[in-house]
């Protein structure tokens, strides 16, 4: 069994994912690259490999629960152990563009469907790879959520978000912290540690052309949270060095 740290980032092909990876590889820390598409992935492997980092590619729906079987079999026969769960893999439904109230209008199928993946999907394999994780000596999960999953924030008139309420998506991330909150209180008494990550509005194929942040910026949030010392914060929600109301 390897003494590197090991970390799995889902959806990890491109955008905030993908230079999460870097920067965990760059760290020392060997990445497991998760990606749905296969070929994409290779190709977002390949790239890093040429970086002389430390990745591989694995092949992971996170909607698949064959996918997530197979995925923690693999980890457990080559590593071991997980010491960091980096749930990136995220989807915002066509059906609803980001500065539209949809909640009369989104469909029960797309409501389904982002559930499926962001929050479905997240909980299934945390809970698969748990086992694994427990065997790392300071285990790390970082829940990358969204500051628009913040009922506090959504229901404050001053917080600017009147004109962003795609509600799929942000009802998931909701779920997504709550996830965070019970799993944090779950483990309190070992050392893992187990925080959201609000990545900032980043220029990715979600966030689109005009978000202000670069991917680079974007993945320290959780790059930071996934390399927490043992001290450090658990059950919470982040932007950076700020703490985000729920």
């Amino acid at each position: 069994m390897t003494e590197k740290k090991i970390a799995l980032v889902s959806g990890a092909n491109k955008g905030i994912g993908f230079e999460t990876s870097r920067q965990l590889a760059k760290l020392g820390i060997k990445v497991l690259m998760g990606a749905r598409d296969e070929k994409k992935g290779a190709a977002a492997v390949g790239r890093l490999q040429k970086e002389g980092l430390d990745v591989e590619l694995v092949q992971l729906d996170v909607t698949r629960s064959d996918d997530i079987s197979r995925v923690c079999t693999m980890i457990e026969r080559n590593f071991g152990r997980l010491d960091i769960l980096v749930n990136n893999a995220g989807m915002a439904h066509n059906e609803e563009p980001l500065f539209v109230n949809s909640t009369e209008t989104i469909s029960m199928q797309a409501l389904r469907e982002t559930f499926d993946v962001n929050f479905f999907g997240l909980v299934e394999l945390t809970q698969g790879l748990l086992p694994l994780i427990k065997k790392s000596p300071a285990g790390r999960i970082v829940n990358i959520s969204s500051i628009l999953g913040s009922l506090t924030l959504h229901s404050d008139p001053q917080a600017g978000l009147d004109q962003t309420k795609p509600f799929a998506y942000d009802a998931s991330k909701t779920a997504v912290n709550q996830f965070t909150i019970h799993l944090a209180a779950l483990l309190k008494d070992t050392s893992i540690k187990v925080n959201s990550a609000h990545p900032g509005w980043v220029r990715t194929d979600l966030g689109g052309e005009e978000a202000p942040m670069d991917t680079m910026e974007g993945a320290k949030t959780s790059v930071a949270l996934a390399t927490l010392d043992h001290d450090g914060p658990t059950g919470g929600f982040f932007h950076l060095d700020e703490t985000l109301p729920w």
